[in-house]
């Protein structure tokens, strides 16, 4: 009896909890709602439960339907604030310093988490970065192998210099101009995840309307756990050399120690991946270790560790104290070792690597791999260095955002739905770039999807064509991976209130993340004003629209002239074109402007049928601008087969 009785009592008091309205965490302090547009807002009680919103002069009620969820329109509101926003059921929420203005949807892989404070002029940037009517809500990484209700605990962010270096950089350069233009405020809803491809972000019933994704109706979570585990079985039994017993995290710890004894660990050699020494098919986290001898005048002086590049994120130690972390596989490691960190004789450099999926490992050119002693005298750090597989930190394959379709429009896109946005801005497409021929199916499949869940119509959707970057050393002559995605990009331009920001010229050909966020955020937002927000300006640089051929020369046409074609050249010199006969043998061309037009032509191609132009992964040279100084697209005038034909998209197993 006693026994109920506590039950009994343990109900009515839980049971006010249970009762509480709930919002997202969306809605927060100084969030900022859309402004000339019914503004949705939504949560959770009780069934049946009454719940009032409050905001400026709007007041609505609704009932929780009878699985607790509730939602309502309020009328159009026009730019404005601070507002109270509240909420009112059996309990009250009450959201303070609420704005009314323009909601931008930020979203892609790296380039778009990018923060500020690695951005160009960073320091200068963020000393200026007094935008109070800018606000920011970073949506914490998550996956999901279903639909979630809400995102991860996270909070609205005023654009300030002391939160400003957190924000995306693109998304922050964007918003500034639009604020700056537009004299309203600005919400982004930043929510990316570097190194992600398409599919991840787009949704299972998307993706199943297509039949190259036919697999995914075959190859489920729960058999897709059971074949990874299978083949971390096959792979652990490859690699006992280096996996010397189970170990636990803990231990695992003190491997960066200097007085830790590695005698026993698997020498392998840096730089290089470690698929090709010993370790095949191994994604998770290996232990490198290297002993360093230096001496008294040496540590007295200020010492630079680089490391090359780490395949995908590493965080590195030295004497047992972190000096460093870095998360994305492309960038340099660079790290300023503190004074009095290292000592005469004896220090351990020791660095933990986690390989999400393919190659894994320190790697790049052997000079890059030292110590840098006060600016001057190099330490070479290139050789053999000591390795262990930690035990407990293997991956079993699904634990990523590409492991499986859709997993991040679960975790990162669904949740959002229906927030009222003005559009959305969106920078990836490197994760995809051995499969640009896909990716003109998938990009603009991607861009419906999230446009019919949201139910806003087809809102404003503008994103960025990849950058310059010498992926695979491919060019127009041999074919570019890297071409075909922007090529694909370019297409997706048919879609109804689409735009694109070109960068090839503000690329870098040894970094996948160039510094330069002012002009891609800059380009953007020259979409926005001039398509959505009516503002007349050029938007936009020279578009190709037609080909003909005259007299053995190719003449092109273009859209987006602005005030006339430009050669951004001290000689006047067109660079970055390329011609072909009927052979389809590329050769490199010459190119001159006359009229608005760019006649392009070669003495070893007679008579031209194709031209190409920034065709090639690092098309950096390519100096096609309008009068407005925006750069031309890459395109080519052929649709002959290119080097992604066929390459799909297939479920890592």
């Amino acid at each position: 009896m006693k026994k109920l009785y506590f039950l009994t009592l343990l109900g009515v008091l839980y049971l006010p909890a249970l009762a509480d309205v709930k919002l997202p965490q969306l809605f927060a302090d100084n969030m900022v709602l859309q402004r000339n547009a019914p503004i949705t807002i939504w949560g959770w009680a009780e069934a049946g439960e009454k719940i009032t919103i409050h905001l400026h002069q709007q007041r609505k009620s609704v009932r929780a339907d009878k699985e607790g969820n509730w939602q309502v329109k309020l009328d159009w509101e026009q730019a404005g604030g601070p507002y109270e926003l509240s909420v009112n059921g059996k309990n009250q929420i009450v959201l303070k310093g609420v704005l009314v203005g323009e909601v931008w949807i930020c979203s892609g892989q790296s380039n778009m988490e990018f923060a500020l404070k690695n951005a160009l002029n960073a320091a200068e940037e963020i000393k200026a970065a007094c935008y109070p009517q800018i606000r920011s809500f970073t949506v914490p990484k998550n996956t999901s192998f279903t639909p979630c209700k809400d995102v991860k605990a996270s909070s609205w962010q005023v654009c300030t210099p002391e939160t400003a270096g957190n924000f995306s950089a693109v998304a922050y350069f964007f918003a500034r101009r639009l604020q700056e233009t537009l004299k309203v405020p600005i919400g982004l809803i930043h929510t990316s995840w570097g190194g992600t491809n398409m599919e991840t972000w787009t949704s299972r019933e998307a993706l199943l309307t297509r039949q190259d994704f036919e697999d995914l109706k075959t190859v489920g979570p729960s058999s897709l756990v059971v074949i990874r585990k299978l083949r971390i079985e096959k792979t652990l039994d490859k690699i006992r050399t280096f996996q010397q017993g189970n170990i636990s995290a803990d231990d695992a710890f003190k491997w960066k120690e200097t007085d830790y004894d590695d005698h026993t660990w698997v020498r392998i050699k840096v730089p290089g991946f470690w698929e090709s020494q010993g370790l095949p098919d191994f994604d998770g986290v290996v232990w490198y270790r290297k002993e360093v001898n230096l001496t008294a005048e040496q540590v007295q002086k200020g010492i630079l560790l680089e490391l090359g590049m780490v395949d995908d994120q590493d965080e590195t130690y030295v004497n047992g104290e972190k000096v460093g972390a870095t998360y994305y596989y492309q960038a340099p490691r660079k790290y300023k070792i503190p004074a009095g960190l290292l000592k005469e004789g004896r220090n351990i450099i020791a660095v933990r690597v986690m390989d999400t999926g393919a190659g894994g490992g320190i790697y790049g050119d052997d000079d890059s791999i030292r110590l840098v002693v006060d600016g001057k005298s190099i330490l070479p750090l290139a050789g053999e260095w000591r390795t262990r597989v930690d035990t407990g930190a293997i991956r079993h394959g699904y634990e990523g955002p590409n492991s499986y379709p859709s997993l991040l429009f679960n975790a990162m896109i669904s949740p959002l739905i229906p927030y009222t946005i003005r559009g959305a801005i969106w920078y990836q497409g490197e994760s995809n770039g051995d499969r640009g021929y896909q990716y003109r199916s998938t990009f603009p499949l991607m861009i419906r999807d999230w446009r019919d869940r949201w139910k806003e119509g087809d809102f404003p959707f503008y994103f960025v064509q990849l950058s310059s970057f010498n992926a695979n050393n491919q060019n127009g002559l041999t074919g570019s991976q890297w071409a075909e995605v922007r090529e694909a990009q370019l297409k997706t331009l048919s879609l109804p209130n689409t735009g694109m920001a070109v960068t090839t010229d503000i690329g870098n050909p040894l970094d996948v993340h160039p510094l330069n966020k002012q002009d891609v955020g800059l380009r953007l937002a020259l979409n926005a004003l001039h398509d959505t927000y009516k503002v007349d300006l050029v938007s936009t640089g020279p578009l190709y629209t037609s080909l003909e051929t005259r007299d053995g020369r190719a003449i092109i046409h273009f859209a987006g002239l602005g005030s006339g074609l430009l050669v951004k050249d001290k000689y006047g010199y067109l660079r970055g074109f390329q011609i072909a006969g009927g052979d389809r043998q590329f050769k490199w061309a010459k190119a001159y402007i006359a009229e608005d037009k760019v006649i392009v032509y070669s003495e070893a191609v007679k008579d031209p049928v194709a031209v190409r132009y920034g065709w090639t992964d690092d098309a950096g040279e390519a100096n096609l601008y309008n009068r407005e100084e925006l750069p031309a697209s890459p395109f080519r005038t052929d649709d002959w087969p290119g080097l992604s034909v066929g390459t799909k998209y297939h479920i890592m197993k």
